[in-house]
């Protein structure tokens, strides 16, 4: 009675999945005695609050680096070197994935009242935070060298990257109504729009617009710490598609049988 629900973890087996709060314990019991395993998972934070956190941290610090606070750059190089326009491009876009999100957290995404260890906010935070900071000191610095291509690279790829950006907010939003429509007998089709298109070829086409908006990005400002941040992203949606295409294909397999993962036909 010391621990609160969203703390108790109960299993039937040690080492086993963890029991859902929906699950009846009647309807487990083969018999008259049935034994629970009993751990505590710890200081649980709700995911309304984790991803708020998550996501408030790279806004507020990028726009810290963006306006070259005098205890992270050197002021007189900062006066005396010019700021290339895509240095205010990329706070741009960079401001705008992370508003984004926030919105979506607010009033897109429902979360039902799940909770989440409180460590995986921390270790989570300290991954968007920590390479947002390396990010945007490159991007900001006053020695910051524009894109190889100039201009025609930069626009193809901020082009590309509002795609993604808009693509990924209409995915989510057709997920987010068939989750809470009353219907989940089918997988989540194609509408009118354009964006949702992918779904025709995808199981998470949010994963691959997620993926292409940072690719994008990498392109966009030509710089190493975007490219190795993006590299890690496409190894995380990539698993995190994975798991999310084999659930499709238990609960709707005509539909999603043949469609890939994330990437068409490479995965």
């Amino acid at each position: 009675p010391q621990w609160y629900p969203s703390r108790v973890g109960l299993q039937l087996e040690r080492n086993g999945p963890y029991l859902k709060d929906s699950i009846n314990i009647q309807s487990l019991a083969v018999s008259s005695i049935i034994t629970l395993y009993f751990t505590d998972l710890g200081q649980q934070v709700g995911w309304t609050t984790f991803f708020l956190t998550e996501y408030t941290g790279p806004l507020l610090i990028y726009l810290l680096f963006y306006i070259r606070l005098s205890t992270i750059y050197d002021q007189v190089e900062s006066r005396k070197n010019f700021r290339h326009p895509v240095v205010h491009l990329a706070c741009f876009c960079h401001c705008l994935h992370y508003i984004r999100h926030l919105l979506e957290t607010l009033f897109v995404h429902k979360f039902s009242g799940g909770h989440t260890p409180l460590k995986n906010m921390i270790k989570g935070c300290a991954f968007y935070w920590g390479f947002t900071s390396w990010i945007a000191y490159y991007i900001n610095h006053p020695r910051y060298t524009p894109p190889s291509f100039g201009h025609r690279q930069v626009s193809f790829a901020a082009l590309a990257f509002l795609m993604c950006e808009a693509g990924n907010h209409f995915i989510n939003v057709a997920l987010a109504h068939q989750n809470h429509s009353g219907s989940k007998a089918c997988f989540p089709s194609p509408t009118y729009n354009p964006f949702t298109w992918l779904f025709l070829l995808v199981s998470c086409p949010n994963y691959t617009y997620e993926v292409g908006s940072w690719i994008s990005f990498t392109v966009m400002t030509q710089t190493l710490p975007v490219g190795v941040f993006a590299f890690l992203m496409v190894i995380q949606m990539s698993l995190w598609a994975q798991k999310k295409h084999k659930l499709y294909l238990k609960r709707f397999y005509p539909e999603v049988r043949r469609k890939a993962a994330m990437i068409p036909i490479i995965f």
